[in-house]
């Protein structure tokens, strides 16, 4: 998960979004849950490599036992592991909210 460096005492309130995020997937990973919606938003920023690589098998994981997982991502890697890509553009904010592409990567 890419979060091997935290320490016990560190405060909730200084984790970044993305490690908020990844240690709510590692519990929810180990809870029985199914049927969950999962809405991430770009989990994979400030992962190396091989902790993106952990991250993908994680959210095939919760996919395959049931849930439904959307991730908000600009990585290439994260995207060429999804099962179908949306972009929606053309660009953020009042410029953006149109489907400029819906497929595979």
């Amino acid at each position: 998960m890419g979060l091997d460096y935290l320490t016990l005492d560190r405060l909730a309130s200084t984790l970044s979004g993305g490690e908020a995020q990844r240690i709510q997937l590692a519990t929810n990973l180990g809870s029985s849950l199914v049927g969950a919606l999962y809405v991430l938003d770009e989990p994979s920023i400030g992962l190396h490599p091989r902790d993106s690589e952990r991250l993908i098998k994680l959210l095939h994981n919760l996919r395959d036992i049931g849930n439904t997982v959307l991730v908000v991502e600009h990585d290439e890697e994260m995207m060429r592991a999804a099962d179908h890509i949306l972009d929606i553009g053309p660009a953020a904010g009042e410029l953006g909210g149109k489907v400029v592409y819906e497929g595979d990567f």
